[in-house]
């Protein structure tokens, strides 16, 4: 069975395709045939001007026309498009979503930022990992963060905060919002075990590459801070040469290190495991408990 998710995310688009088969334990293995990304960054209209404009709303109908195609290419079985933080916001959101359906035949579901949480936390990392330690997930994306916290093997909490790299760069982060996040993390963890944190996000990514660790082996804090320091001091076109960064890269990733920083110390957690997983492939994960649901006469499934 093949599966696509489509995240649509406030700086990016981003549509995976994976196969499923069993494994010799008779267990589901997700295979990833196709990972494509296309920084559409919608959050830079709707979070100034409140709405998507007409030439974003073109690259999103383009981008979305691609993806059906390729859809259609691999014999996709069964398909999930969400959307998050800056289609949440913009106020023409439903005449997108519409347009979309009509011109490609793909359903746009606007997820809340709870149900965000949830579906990065179905990649159950923290499940293969010690149960001695509490883990938070850490999820950046343009428009917001969201943190999962795990403890005893059982999830504790989840919740999202209007906290995300392009309302940094936009300036529209008060301190109070700030506060507020600070405030439910020390709340929220005070006295539990050793916290580890698990990062995920395109640019919590690019920072393990820069750093040439070795798969499954976790960043500490103060190369974070030490990443801060260096990528702050240089200017957008330095980190695009020095570093080989993309544009739409080069301009968040600060931001994104400054939010993974701050969560960190609130949480008390020196480490952070960065899987290389985030959004879409919690949508697949998603995705195939709905379709297994279904099929077991438990939940009626939309994503069909």
């Amino acid at each position: 069975m093949r599966l696509a998710a489509i995240d649509i995310g406030s700086n990016a688009a981003r549509l995976l395709i994976v196969e499923i088969s069993d494994n010799k334990n008779g267990e589901p293995q997700f295979n990833k045939l196709n990972l494509v990304r296309v920084p559409l960054r919608l959050g830079f209209d709707v979070f100034e001007k409140g709405e998507i404009s007409k030439e974003k709303r073109g690259m999103i109908l383009q981008t979305m026309k691609a993806y059906s195609h390729l859809i259609n290419a691999y014999e996709v079985n069964h398909t999930i498009v969400c959307a998050t933080s800056a289609m949440r916001d913009a106020a023409n959101s439903a005449d997108i979503i519409r347009k979309v359906k009509l011109e490609t035949g793909l359903e746009i579901e606007i997820i809340s930022g709870d149900l965000e949480a949830s579906i990065i936390y179905e990649n159950h990392i923290a499940e293969h990992m010690d149960t001695a330690n509490s883990y938070l997930y850490i999820d950046v994306g343009g428009g917001s963060t969201e943190l999962s916290f795990l403890t005893d093997g059982k999830l504790a909490f989840k919740q999202s905060f209007n906290i995300g790299t392009i309302r940094l760069l936009k300036d529209m982060v008060d301190d109070h919002k700030w506060n507020e996040m600070k405030d439910f993390i020390k709340a929220k963890i005070k006295g539990n075990k050793k916290m580890i944190a698990i990062g995920t996000g395109g640019n919590i990514n690019k920072v393990f590459s820069l750093s040439k660790k070795k798969d499954g082996k976790p960043l500490n804090l103060e190369l974070l801070k030490d990443y801060y320091k260096e990528l702050s001091s240089f200017s957008l076109e330095d980190r695009i040469n020095i570093y080989k960064l993309r544009e739409d890269r080069a301009d968040v990733i600060v931001p994104a290190l400054q939010i993974y920083i701050n969560v960190m110390r609130w949480a008390e957690a020196d480490e952070i495991y960065v899987p290389k997983i985030g959004l879409a492939d919690g949508l697949v994960q998603h995705l195939y408990a709905e379709l297994l649901n279904k099929d077991n006469g438990i939940i009626p499934s939309k994503y069909v």
